[in-house]
């Protein structure tokens, strides 16, 4: 049997405890996980299948009722969004047996939060990649239906690279755009990347108390929220996506949690297997999951330089 590689030595691993290992795992994968903590969320562990059908209701409407008439029925009509369960990840390490008596504990600690951070940004990368179907936009990083970050009024074209500096009005814009489809106030979000953070910060308007935090710096950042802006929730995440313009801009999100939605079939699972011929133990954790736009209207794009 060949040897596998690449393999953990003496000079690159740690002392690994199983149990240890799963529970820090899972511990590092919630920490980091963003933008999969914004979207709608789904168990289906533990079912069979590879599909899960979600119902799509539609909205009704009130009307007149007259004196001496019968009421008004409502149709019940409704539609089905269909969610693959076709994405699974994950990541391995082996380990020699000299590692696991000589090697520091604290490189255990290393390797269980990149495990973690690893199959967290996968999640999220798939997520924020939805972006680029919203607004009935193509399924593509050209964001054909995203607008620039100057106006939010203008459509960004990925040949022509015209991805403008983020600004307030193409966030009130965005805003009036979700006020417009009845998107509701509650579960809002604004996902920015890196470069639209830094522009939020050197605004007077964005640097104020209700934007920052609590007075004496009270407030601790979670999962990516740097503030709130117009009542909205605002979180930063190098995982935002990139669009495919020769200038490779940034896309942030505004939106609500009904936009999309992450089914997770099976959790981030940690598994060791002994390989005696080896003398050395194999470390895997994967999960499996599938992501879906839900309602094409409750979500936007603001493309930005990078």
């Amino acid at each position: 049997m060949a040897y596998p590689t690449p393999a953990v030595t003496t000079t690159t691993a740690a002392t690994f405890i199983p149990e240890i290992w799963s529970d820090e795992v899972i511990a590092a994968y919630k920490k980091n996980l963003v933008a999969a903590n914004l979207f709608k969320k789904m168990s289906f562990k533990g079912k069979k299948g590879d599909v899960i059908h979600i119902p799509k209701p539609l909205r009704g409407s009130a009307s007149v009722k007259a004196a001496s008439t019968a009421v008004t029925l409502i149709a019940g009509t409704a539609t089905e969004q269909l969610v693959n369960i076709n994405k699974h990840y994950e990541y391995s390490r082996f380990i020699e047996d000299i590692v696991e008596v000589q090697a520091l504990s604290s490189l255990r600690r290393f390797y269980t939060d990149d495990a973690g951070y690893a199959l967290a940004k996968q999640v999220d990368t798939d997520l924020v990649q939805l972006g680029r179907t919203f607004n009935l936009g193509a399924a593509t990083a050209a964001y054909t239906k995203g607008y620039i970050g100057t106006n939010g009024t203008t459509l960004y074209v990925a040949g022509s690279n015209n991805e403008a500096v983020l600004t307030d009005a193409a966030i009130r814009r965005t805003i009036q755009r979700l006020d417009d489809n009845d998107v509701p106030t509650e579960g809002r979000f604004f996902l920015v990347p890196p470069s639209a953070r830094n522009t939020l910060m050197g605004l007077d308007r964005y640097t104020a108390m209700d934007f920052v935090g609590e007075a004496g710096n009270a407030n601790t950042i979670r999962n990516g929220q740097i503030g709130n802006l117009y009542g909205m929730p605002v979180y930063v995440s190098s995982n935002a996506d990139t669009t495919s313009g020769s200038a490779a801009a940034r896309v942030c999100l505004m939106g609500h949690e009904d936009a999309a939605v992450l089914v997770e079939q099976m959790g981030v699972r940690s598994q060791t297997q002994y390989k005696q011929d080896h003398l050395s133990t194999l470390y895997t954790s994967d999960t499996i999951y599938g992501v879906q736009e839900l309602r094409d209207d409750s979500a936007f794009a603001l493309v930005v330089p990078a």
